[in-house]
């Protein structure tokens, strides 16, 4: 798609880049995510609603209140096959609205909560646009985890020696944990598991990995909660909810305290 300017010079391709801002917090943005959105030509979010901010735009106007952000909509339904068409629908339109200020070479920053190449939706943006144009350069910026956030808040060891992580997603039910858990005593980390929180804390009782097990969600943001899982198994919690599940370590290890205050 790239082409001629008005003078008839050959304009090079644009660029997008896919900065991570973190799970919430303003001040987890990282200096590389400040600069690239203060240079770009154009930063763009996603929402579900042009007239309101998306959390990542609310996250970015936090540390830069006046940054111009151009808002992109995009479908956040429900699962099943019509909201997954719905969702690569609203990647093309999005899309679509990008190609002519990459086609006119800008650099196009697309701002994302957490990390960009972690359930994120950018790849499948990147995906829709390289359809209509190959040429289109494509770069990010890591973003700190909302797992390394809860892990902070919540005092827990994720991590130590020769051990191993699964990183895992909740969306679709809790199959995926029962794999991990069946692979053996690894830490695991589970995402967008919200609304099965119960269904979650279950299986790990049953497999007696429920105690030092935390729930972080909306972290950062308003309706922030962090919470021992056992205590928080009762009910459902948002979209934006986060479990660590700590490795089974011989002879247990320091129960987690969700409720030690952020770091100053």
């Amino acid at each position: 798609m790239t082409g001629p300017d008005a003078a008839g010079a050959p304009v090079a391709p644009g660029r997008l880049t896919g900065v991570g801002v973190g799970p919430g917090d303003p001040g987890l943005l990282t200096r590389r995510a400040l600069d690239v959105l203060a240079r770009a030509d154009r930063v763009v979010a996603p929402t579900t609603s042009p007239d309101e901010a998306g959390r990542a735009e609310a996250v970015v106007r936090g540390a830069l209140p006046d940054l111009e952000v151009t808002r992109l909509p995009f479908d956040m339904t429900g699962d099943g096959a019509g909201g997954a068409a719905a969702r690569q629908a609203s990647h093309r339109a999005a899309a679509a609205r990008l190609l002519p200020w990459l086609a006119a070479g800008e650099h196009v920053a697309f701002v994302t909560l957490g990390d960009p190449n972690i359930y994120s939706t950018f790849p499948s943006l990147v995906d829709a646009v390289r359809q209509h144009d190959p040429q289109v350069a494509v770069d990010t910026v890591p973003g700190i985890t909302a797992f390394q956030e809860l892990a902070s808040r919540s005092a827990t060891v994720l991590l130590d020696g020769t051990e191993s992580l699964a990183l895992v997603t909740a969306l679709d039910g809790p199959a995926h944990l029962a794999e991990a858990l069946d692979r053996g005593a690894s830490a695991i980390v589970v995402y967008k598991g919200g609304r099965h929180v119960p269904a979650l804390a279950s299986l790990l009782r049953r497999a007696d990995r429920l105690e030092g097990a935390v729930l972080g969600e909306l972290l950062g943001l308003p309706g922030e909660r962090i919470a021992p899982l056992a205590e928080a198994a009762d009910g459902p919690a948002s979209y934006l909810a986060t479990v660590i599940v700590p490795p089974a370590r011989p002879g247990g290890s320091p129960s987690p305290d969700p409720g030690s205050d952020r770091p100053t």
